[in-house]
């Protein structure tokens, strides 16, 4: 035999760049490569000739740790079936040597067993092939915690909760969703949202989305979306891009607020007088109408959800206030009082300005998510509370203002929920409090 064909074979075996060892029957390790032997953190004296199950022995820590019943019912499946057999994702962890720390390593494999058979058929011994998966396995787990943790959080804010891909395709609901429509998972995703929202609001939210989607903008709606009794409710319905780590536009978010009361309530002020298009319109008309007119209007604004109060004259003195309102300042006395005598804070956060101005000027003030702090003196520590408000100059007959309307809402869950998306790696594009004068 010519020299360059005189191989030492177990040489060749043991520098195989592969993780490979080569069991008995009864466990014994007859032979592994040096591949093997590197990512098992083992010498060649350490395993070969020794039982392969007394020499990964379970994570005595750890309840999971379950080398032993899992190496051997591999083990003898090879065996007893005959047949190269691929198997799915183990978990075993590695003993680490004394030198090394010792303790425990969580390791996670992927393994197939090819059998070796005699001249009777019988398998001799198997090869068992490893290959150690621990980094992508322990990244899955985490990118489950996080797909975890997002959908802890969106299920527990009062939105329905949606993400979509940037095409405009549901991809994602949170719980309320499912219990708003009492329709399962499989038919919202994708287009299947559609089906939910009144045939007459399609075309415009159609129209958003087409303007929107392209350039990945912000857009807001509002809509009639069908509950699991049947029965139309009105939302606002905003979706956002959202902007991974690289900048680029990974998919979009979007929420749907419940309004259904608000609208019912304006809409009702709207027919009252037909020249009405905002609430704060309608109360501004009301109080050059009759008494009893303005009597209904008050009971309206009275029970209503949002915050309301009225301010008369330069000096902006409270002559109504609703409850709503009324619940921020508990066992404050408000009424009849001006602004600066009642609310100190709303002088040191320079909100008596734009009242001033919006008195001198007769021009509105629009106002998103704001953050707002009550109490005085004001502590550093003390968390604020975000609104959405409209101050509106109130007119008498001969167009000179008169006072202040005042009409806001609290939207802190949702400011709270951007800032949750943003602890989770992503940011909204336009999420940022908008101010109009």
């Amino acid at each position: 035999m010519p020299d360059s064909l005189n191989v030492d074979l177990h040489e060749l075996f043991v520098n195989i760049p592969e993780a490979l060892v080569a069991i008995a029957p009864d466990y014994t390790v007859l032979a592994a490569t040096n591949k093997y032997l590197s990512l098992v953190l083992r010498t060649r004296e350490e395993l070969i000739g020794k039982n392969l199950l007394a020499t990964f022995p379970d994570n005595p820590s750890d309840v999971d740790s379950k080398n032993g019943s899992l190496v051997h019912q591999s083990i003898d499946q090879s065996f007893r079936e005959k047949k190269v057999i691929y198997f799915d994702v183990l978990r075993y962890d590695i003993a680490r040597p004394e030198a090394d720390g010792g303790g425990f390593e969580t390791r996670y494999w992927e393994a197939s067993h090819t059998p070796v058979f005699d001249h009777n058929n019988e398998v001799k011994y198997i090869i068992r092939r490893t290959s150690n998966v621990t980094a992508r396995e322990l990244a899955k787990l985490a990118q489950q915690e996080t797909e975890n943790k997002f959908k802890f959080m969106t299920d527990t804010v009062p939105q329905l909760i949606h993400m979509a891909d940037t095409q405009g395709n549901v991809t994602y609901v949170n719980q309320r969703w499912l219990d708003y429509t009492g329709l399962p998972e499989a038919e919202l995703l994708d287009k299947g949202w559609r089906n939910t929202f009144h045939p007459d609001d399609l075309a415009a939210v159609d129209k958003k989305m087409q303007g929107a989607l392209p350039t990945n903008q912000e857009f807001q709606a509002e809509v009639r979306i069908r509950n699991k009794a049947g029965n139309y409710r009105w939302h606002v319905v905003k979706s956002l891009p959202l902007i991974n780590l690289e900048g680029k536009v990974q998919a979009r978010v979007g929420s749907n607020t419940d309004i259904h009361d608000t609208k019912l309530m304006v809409q009702e002020l709207l027919a009252s007088n037909e020249q009405m298009v905002l609430l704060s319109d309608q109360v501004q008309l009301a109080f050059q109408k009759a008494e009893a007119e303005r009597a209904t209007l008050e009971r309206l604004i009275m029970r209503a959800p949002g915050l309301f109060c009225i301010l008369k004259g330069p000096e902006h003195r409270f002559e109504l206030i609703n409850p709503a309102y009324q619940k921020l300042y508990p066992g404050r006395e408000l009424l009849h009082k001006t602004v600066a005598e009642a609310l100190p804070e709303i002088v040191e956060q320079g909100f008596l300005k734009v009242l001033d101005t919006v008195y001198q000027t007769g021009q509105d003030y629009v106002a998103e998510e704001v953050p707002f702090r009550i109490g005085y003196p004001i502590a550093p520590s003390q968390e604020p509370i975000y609104f959405n408000f409209t101050y509106q100059a109130i007119f008498n007959e001969a167009e000179v203002v008169t006072g202040i309307l005042a009409f806001g809402y609290d939207v802190t869950p949702r400011v709270l929920y951007k800032q949750k998306l943003k602890e989770l790696g992503y940011e909204a594009s336009n999420i940022s409090p908008v101010n109009n004068a």
